[in-house]
């Protein structure tokens, strides 16, 4: 059975996924095809056309077409929920009563579009909908190869209208314990401060984990923000996750957070350099969620956790990977997968996987993520030819061998090979490198290639064969999904890809995966004596991730990077 899964339904992230016979054969977000992050406001007909491509298949084979979002009935507590929370604003909460499936026909029709668009036939194709925080449940637990009786759990923004759900999974099926609803929503407060920090949201958040280790979470307290006793928790929205007249505005912007806000805490910080108070703000923001969630997953999900030792976890705040390092420290977890495309690109997987299931589909575990586009030397000679600035080239005879001398000289190189990752990790296919022993390196990246602010953290790849010395743990860590404790006697070997907090969020690289960058490890291995890299994603500040040869050249024009390696072929700029 073909069954495609679309996202785009929450107008972002919109990506597509193909599974045949319950095995993951290609997705891809939208985002990198049309070149606008997060493709806002769009479905995913590039991405579609490229997953049919991928497979060989005609849009007539497809069998289903899966969507992450679902009619909500009236007697679900959810609709009543949202509209007595939002009683300040009657409109909103009279329609959630009388009109609460207005948004899944509005974007059925649009899926339906979307269909047409790439000749799959919604006359001859079931269009079946799946609820959207079980399509998280689904990309995380259905894809994780976990079996037996395990713990899932889901936190986003919101979805129809759940925020946070926990539930567990037993021979396939994903049953629900508890859902919590929009407005008391742990993402939509985090992406509130995200924008009050002065970053866009469901974009910053991650900016924010990252200033987090520099301020101190106990300057502020943040507990007025939210009312919780260990079991339920309900947002203030006096001050955050606010609709409609309660929303602070600025310039024009509506933000999702109120003036009260603003009289509490100051005005919302500008520009990029670290001021005080406002990476105390984040700690606190940082620390409040991680308080918060665990003590919730240990009161829903605890007897589970210490009864199996498994736990499968996704939606957007899956992400942090600081409260990822909190979750796998606690009692009785054994292993913790978290959906490497979380975020709502991951539903698309999610929606799929959920229907194949339902069809009596053995959906395969996910081996990798490099499940986007791949190009030929051919193809990157191509685009030289054709680029604007004419770039000469040279093929290299061994390009891991060269690129890791390159490297261990102390430049930075744009890496392009293989098949594109899924998700807004790169994963080795699509990255900036550096030697993480070379000083000063991660500095020139921010300022120079990615021109993004300077206390953004840059990340290893390691290699399997020294990655639990460096890590001081053996969980596995193939999608840099976690922050783990840098060993002491590594600090000063890799110092450019150790965080302020002592922390790294690793990838740990196997050779059956990716054995072209496995070697590219070792051969630096051999120069520095370090089996790491530093690596981050081939884009710059506000850009998508590079999909095609044309985006690298574009980009690497774009920047003062000096050395670009398409596959096999190498591309300098002039001195």
């Amino acid at each position: 059975m073909i069954i495609l899964g679309i996202s785009g339904a929450v107008f972002h992230d919109a990506s597509a996924a193909l599974f045949i016979d319950g095995e993951l054969v290609a997705a891809a977000e939208e985002e990198r095809f049309i070149r606008d992050k997060h493709a806002k406001g769009r479905f995913p007909v590039e991405a579609t056309r490229f997953c049919l491509e991928q497979a060989g298949i005609s849009p007539e084979e497809v069998d289903i077409v899966a969507m992450p979002y679902a009619p909500i009935s009236l007697f679900n507590p959810a609709r009543w929920h949202y509209a007595f929370r939002h009683w300040y604003a009657p409109d909103r909460g009279l329609t959630a009563i009388f009109n609460g499936n207005r948004r899944f026909r509005r974007n059925a029709r649009m899926a339906k579009d979307m269909m047409r668009a790439v000749n799959i036939d919604p006359a001859h194709v079931r269009l079946v909908s799946v609820e959207h925080h079980l399509t998280h449940a689904s990309s995380a637990y259905h894809l994780s190869g976990f079996e037996g009786k395990t713990a899932v759990l889901t936190i986003d923004g919101k979805g129809e209208y759940a925020t946070t759900m926990f539930g567990y999974a037993e021979n396939g099926k994903i049953h629900k314990i508890k859902e919590f609803y929009d407005p008391d929503s742990l993402g939509g407060l985090y992406g509130a401060l995200t924008e009050f920090l002065g970053f866009e949201m469901l974009d910053g958040e991650f900016k924010v984990m990252g200033m987090a280790p520099y301020g101190d979470p106990t300057r502020f307290d943040f507990s007025r923000l939210i009312d919780f006793d260990g079991k339920e928790f309900r947002i203030n929205n006096e001050y955050a996750n606010v609709i409609g007249l309660r929303r602070h505005k600025e310039n024009g912007k509506s933000y999702y957070f109120s003036s009260k806000l603003i009289d509490w805490l100051g005005p919302i910080r500008k520009g990029d350099e670290i001021d005080d108070p406002y990476i105390d703000y984040a700690a606190s923001m940082q620390r409040l969620l991680e308080d918060v969630a665990l003590k919730l997953i240990d009161y829903y999900l605890g007897d589970i956790i210490r009864e199996t030792g498994r736990i499968c976890y996704a939606g957007g705040v899956a992400l942090n990977v600081k409260l990822n390092q909190r979750i796998i420290a606690m009692d009785g977890v054994k292993e913790l997968f978290v959906q490497p495309a979380s975020n709502d690109a991951g539903t698309a997987l999610g929606a799929a996987s959920y229907v194949a299931e339902q069809q009596g589909e053995d959906v395969k575990p996910m081996r990798h993520a490099y499940l986007g586009p791949a190009y030929t030397n051919e193809q990157c000679i191509e685009a030289c030819k054709a680029h604007e600035k004419s770039p000469s080239w040279t093929v290299l005879e061994d390009a891991p061998v060269e690129t890791a001398k390159l490297l261990a000289e102390g430049n930075p190189i744009a890496w392009f090979q293989g098949r594109m990752e899924f998700g807004p990790r790169a994963l080795g296919n699509r990255s900036i490198l550096g030697n993480p022993s070379e000083k000063g390196v991660a500095d020139r990246i921010n300022a120079q290639i990615k021109y993004r602010e300077r206390w953004r953290p840059f990340c290893p790849s390691i290699l399997d064969t020294v990655a639990e010395d460096i890590l001081q743990t053996d969980h596995p860590s193939p999608y840099m999904t976690f922050t783990f404790d840098v060993n002491d006697s590594w600090k000063a070997r890799i110092p450019e890809v150790v965080h302020e907090d002592g922390t790294a969020r690793a990838q740990i690289v196997t050779e059956d995966t990716n054995p072209r960058y496995y070697k590219l490890i070792q051969e630096l291995e051999k120069h520095t004596g370090n089996a790491v890299v530093l690596n981050t994603s081939l884009n710059r500040r506000g850009e998508p991730m590079v999909c095609s040869p044309k985006d690298a050249l574009d980009m690497f024009y774009g920047s003062d990077l000096e050395y670009l390696i398409m596959e096999d072929i190498m591309i300098t700029k002039d001195k």
